[in-house]
């Protein structure tokens, strides 16, 4: 009994000890930011405020743990070159829109309402070396399509 809450109380000392190490990690990931524009078929220009995830870190990390993101803000995953991508929900609280965009900006796929906490797999559906993330809700209530443009300074750097 006495060695129980012995253990017992080393694994609280531990959490309490871990838990702000944890806390700083969250908050020491640092994004740089970019205007984004979604040009759709018919013309119409929306524009966005979205972090850039360009390291293997980062992509990784990406928006998981946050708990709210403002309407016309994002992200954008820099996979650095063209391929076949997949992602997943796992620790990611905010339900998300995913656009799939190639290497000339032009989107190929969208993921619709990814639901949070899911760890089914989510896939590009092809080659692509962005992924863009939106609040749930954004892509029906822009109309954002494939085959829309988005443009960036990432996107269309040389």
């Amino acid at each position: 009994m006495r060695m129980h809450r012995i253990k017992g109380a080393l694994l609280a000392l531990f959490f309490i000890v871990a838990a702000p190490a944890f806390a700083q990690q969250q908050q020491q990931m640092v994004f740089d930011k970019e205007p984004l524009a979604v040009q759709t078929a018919s013309g119409k220009m929306l524009n966005f405020t979205v972090e850039i995830a360009s390291t293997n870190e980062q992509r990784q990390y990406g928006l998981m743990y946050r708990k709210e993101m403002p309407e016309n803000a994002g992200m954008l995953f820099d996979f650095g070159q063209s391929r076949r991508v997949t992602m997943w929900m796992e620790n990611t609280v905010l339900p998300l829109d995913m656009l799939f965009i190639d290497s000339k900006g032009v989107i190929r796929h969208i993921k619709e309402n990814a639901v949070p906490f899911s760890e089914d797999i989510i896939d590009s559906m092809g080659e692509v070396k962005y992924v863009v993330e939106l609040n749930a809700g954004t892509v029906k209530k822009l109309g954002i399509k494939t085959g829309d443009k988005a443009a960036s300074a990432t996107i269309t750097k040389k």
